[in-house]
């Protein structure tokens, strides 16, 4: 998504406080955490305390729908349109196997794996034999991959789901289920953590003021801000369990329409690796409305496709920042954003150095971390 992979939200001003000053003055003792590259933006994360509000359990899929019939004054079925899941799988054997057993069988499966090792693929055709499955020779990036995908999907809406995403029992039809009105072009559920805390899953159109706030840490600071920390909207669009309009949702959990055998719009195959669905969205809201439901919930435990190398995974998340930019906002947006990852980078860099020259240069991590964002500062464009 727009400003990349996200951690839980709801965290406390102390647990933030305690975030900012590990991060730029590394004087006090530092929480447990390595360099992590969540969809919030380049940020060293720490665990942080949840509101109880986002940490309440989870009714049943079923219960909620009657809420949502209740509000709405429908007494109709959910939805019988056909669903097409795509799912592109990258090494994440276990993962990917996770997220199949919990999709139901009625609905047709799509995996395109990108040249794993894990033994991703032969899992696949040995355990779940109804799964269509396409083998790439290499890693040809998200979007082409679930574009090849979407090439063999025979239904009425393509649910592109990560394949570190689990969904709960009925969320797919739940998500489906709004595509009745012939006006929604696309779709998201609710994104859970692992610990079933609220993860950010929907945002604002991406601009220049919104990679600002996250290279200058104003929207860690200033959570609630509406200045600095307005990209997010999944904490005010989660307040009621009804579906509402968002300009776009995260690639990790995204339905599209199906029209004439193909996907409404499909994904720029520019895009390697983050931001494709932020450009999908921004196109996809110029031909309908795009839902976020937060009845349709989904555990997606994010950050696999960069766990290996989260260097890298900064790398081509800046590289797709500044695409996004470019197509969009033409050279001068591109370049104002190449300017701003590169002095987010410097900040951490300098952050990360001064705890390691405190240290003696003997803390391993911090002597890690400098070398990481020594990499991205200087990587190409």
């Amino acid at each position: 998504m727009g400003l990349g992979l996200t951690n839980s939200i709801g965290d406390t001003h102390s647990g933030r406080a305690f975030e900012f000053f590990e991060l730029l003055l590394e004087l006090l003792e530092p929480f447990s955490s390595n360099l992590v590259f969540p969809t919030h933006g380049i940020d060293i994360v720490a665990p942080h305390p949840v509101s109880a509000i986002l940490q309440e359990s989870e009714a049943s899929i079923g219960a909620k729908w009657a809420l949502f019939l209740s509000f709405s004054g429908s007494n109709s079925q959910m939805s019988m349109l056909k669903v097409s899941v795509v799912i592109v799988s990258y090494n994440t054997r276990d993962k990917l196997r996770k997220c199949l057993e919990q999709i139901e069988p009625k609905h047709e499966i799509v995996v395109v794996d990108n040249a794993s090792v894990d033994g991703s693929p032969e899992m696949v055709a040995s355990d779940f034999p109804g799964v269509k499955l396409i083998r790439n020779t290499k890693n040809t990036g998200f979007g082409q991959a679930n574009n090849q995908g979407s090439k063999l999907a025979t239904g009425d809406v393509v649910l592109y789901l990560n394949s570190d995403a689990y969904a709960d029992p009925g969320a797919i039809d739940v998500l489906a289920s709004v595509f009745d009105d012939p006006a929604v072009v696309a779709a998201g559920g609710k994104l859970l953590n692992p610990d079933r805390s609220l993860q950010n899953s929907t945002a604002m159109e991406l601009g220049l003021w919104e990679i600002f706030c996250e290279q200058t840490y104003l929207e860690k600071l200033f959570p609630k801000s509406l200045l600095f920390s307005a990209y997010w909207t999944t904490r005010w669009l989660n307040v009621f369990d009804l579906p509402q309009p968002t300009p776009q949702v995260m690639g990790a959990c995204l339905m599209v329409r199906m029209r004439n055998g193909a996907p409404i719009q499909q994904f720029d195959e520019r895009y390697f690796l983050y931001c494709e669905d932020t450009d999908l969205c921004k196109r996809l809201t110029k031909l309908g409305q795009i839902l976020y439901v937060p009845l349709a919930t989904f555990v997606h435990d994010l950050g696999s496709s960069s766990a290996n190398d989260p260097a890298l995974g900064i790398i081509r998340y800046n590289r797709g920042k500044e695409l996004y930019f470019s197509i969009h906002h033409g050279r001068l947006g591109a370049a104002v954003c190449f300017v701003l990852d590169r002095l987010g980078a410097l900040f951490r860099l300098f952050a990360w150095a001064l705890r390691a020259a405190v240290s003696g240069f003997r803390n391993q991590r911090a002597m890690s971390q400098v070398r990481s964002f020594w990499r991205v500062m200087t990587a190409k464009p």
